[in-house]
């Protein structure tokens, strides 16, 4: 089974409402491999990220204060499997910029 290093997703804005950012293609495991979230303003945001359809039981992280000119670095694995997807959202639209990383692998 073959993996494939990438970038998942971005670097882009988060939108206030709950979006897809990344699923996993058809006969695919997909590990995150790395989460980074910027704020570059004075402000504190929160961020919301989900593995599946948004919802408590599904994220990751629930409303997560980042800090006014943070950065979220997550080294964490997070195993994700065909057909699954990765949303996420801020509180404010166009404030927190998002890149996932990770790497793909080929089934079968």
């Amino acid at each position: 089974m073959p993996a494939t290093w990438k970038r998942l997703f971005g670097p882009a804005l988060l939108t206030n409402a709950a979006a897809t950012k990344y699923t996993v293609p058809a006969l695919t495991k997909t590990r995150i491999r790395h989460i980074h979230v910027t704020n570059p303003t004075v402000s504190a945001v929160t961020f919301t990220m989900s593995i599946g359809a948004d919802a408590a039981g599904t994220r990751i992280y629930d409303v997560y204060s980042i800090a006014a000119g943070d950065v979220l670095n997550d080294f964490g694995v997070y195993v994700v499997d065909a057909a699954e997807i990765v949303q996420a959202f801020a509180s404010t639209t166009s404030v927190l910029n998002i890149t996932i990383d990770g790497e793909e692998i080929t089934l079968g």
